[in-house]
C-alpha cells in the first residue's frame, strides 16, 4: 500500500511541477515524494498533536521539501503541493469507481479511512 501511494503521490508531484516550474521527472518527483512522506510524517508526530498549529507545520514542512527540490518561489511549491493532491483525488476517485481500490491512500491528508 506505502508503495502504491507513494507512486501515485509521484505522479501528482510530477505533473504539479511539469504544470507549475516546467520541470517533469518521474525519477524526481518519487524521491519528492518520499522524502515529503517522510518529513511530513515526522513533524507530525513531534508536532501534530498541537491543534491546528501542528497541521500547519506539518503542511508547512511539506511545502518546504518540495521548494528545495524543485525551481521556484513559495508560491510555485505550494501551487505544486495543491495540483499534486487534486491528481491523487482523481486517480484514487477513479481506481476506486472501477473497483481497484477504495477511496483511501497512506500517507496523503485527507484520504484515510
Amino acid at each position: 500500500m506505502f508503495v502504491v501511494s507513494l507512486l501515485i503521490g509521484a505522479v501528482g508531484i510530477y505533473v504539479g511541477a511539469r504544470v507549475i516550474v516546467g520541470v517533469g521527472d518521474y525519477d524526481h518527483a518519487i524521491v519528492t515524494a518520499l522524502i515529503g512522506s517522510i518529513v511530513w510524517s515526522v513533524v507530525g508526530y513531534v508536532v501534530g498533536w498541537i491543534p491546528l498549529l501542528g497541521p500547519l507545520l506539518a503542511l508547512f514542512a511539506y511545502i518546504a521539501v518540495i521548494k528545495f527540490r524543485y525551481p521556484g518561489e513559495w508560491t510555485a511549491a505550494a501551487m505544486i503541493g495543491l495540483v499534486a493532491w487534486v491528481i491523487v483525488l482523481v486517480v484514487l476517485y477513479a481506481l476506486a469507481a472501477i473497483g481497484v481500490t477504495g477511496f483511501e491512500a497512506v500517507g496523503v491528508p485527507g484520504f484515510l479511512s
